[in-house]
């Protein structure tokens, strides 16, 4: 199932978001339970979680995102719905594309 567009205050629901590369390294842990309703919303609950890692926090706002396998590109994080038991892929920017 893709991440749809829902309207505002769309009820939260539980997945996790798996961090890699150097997301992984700065966050200390490859995954982690979200409960969000959008993406905007799991990645500000996550840069609370982490705001003692100041590198991840920075890093979040450069990385690209999959969810439930589904590239986000430049859409608005706030228009991304989450889906139960959804996965959201933290990919942070690397060299050689």
């Amino acid at each position: 199932m893709s991440a749809t567009t829902e309207p505002a205050g769309a009820a939260p629901v539980s997945g996790t978001i798996r961090y890699w590369a150097a997301a992984k390294s700065e966050a200390g842990l490859a995954e982690e339970p979200y409960r969000a309703a959008t993406l905007a919303e799991a990645l500000a609950a996550a840069k609370e979680r982490h705001a003692g890692r100041p590198k991840l926090v920075r890093l979040l706002g450069h990385c690209s995102y999959l969810v439930d396998g589904s590239p986000v590109g430049g859409r608005d994080h706030a228009t991304v719905a989450l889906t139960e038991g959804g996965t959201v892929e933290v990919l942070p920017p690397f060299a050689g594309g």
